[in-house]
């Protein structure tokens, strides 16, 4: 019997990059992620407005830290991180990856790219699951929910 293929993309927080995550995989040794495919990308370095403008790997812009309900976002950049995201699952399920064994999981910033993708994206996918991270974006954008990301489980833990 052939195992479905599963794909994880895991997202990094502000400042950190892909590489430095690829560890995390090690820590999933059940049999159900023998033939998985892991992706730990790294961000863009770009300016960066909470941090005084420095250039650090960042997947959108964060206009003020503590990020709070009543924040104001970066909606633009935000949409070009998710953007991007979504092209990195359209080659895997073009690849043969069922989009239901496709999990996108991220920490901080890369937690809130994370629920943006998650929700944003026009086919159910197997889950995502958010570590530390918050919603990055305004009660316009929860329009473009699809019935079908409303479908998607996300696993959300907060410190």
């Amino acid at each position: 019997m052939s195992r479905a293929r599963s794909f994880v993309l895991w997202l990094h927080g502000l400042g950190d990059s892909g590489p430095a995550n690829e560890p995390i995989k090690t820590l999933f040794t059940s049999p159900e992620f023998r033939d998985t495919k892991w992706s730990f990308p790294s961000a863009p370095s770009a300016p960066v407005t909470c941090n005084y403008g420095s250039v650090m790997p960042s997947w959108f812009d964060i206009l003020e830290i503590p990020v709070t309900a009543e924040s104001p976002n970066d909606e633009s950049s935000l949409l070009k991180a998710v953007q991007n995201v979504h092209a990195t699952i359209d080659r895997e399920i073009a690849a043969g990856v069922n989009p239901k064994n496709v999990f996108i999981c991220g920490f901080s910033q890369g937690g809130a790219l994370t629920l943006a993708s998650v929700l944003l994206y026009p086919k159910t996918l197997g889950g995502g699951a958010i570590f530390s991270g918050w919603v990055p974006f305004n009660s316009s954008i929860t329009e473009q929910i699809t019935p079908e990301a409303k479908q998607v489980l996300i696993l959300v833990c907060q410190p």
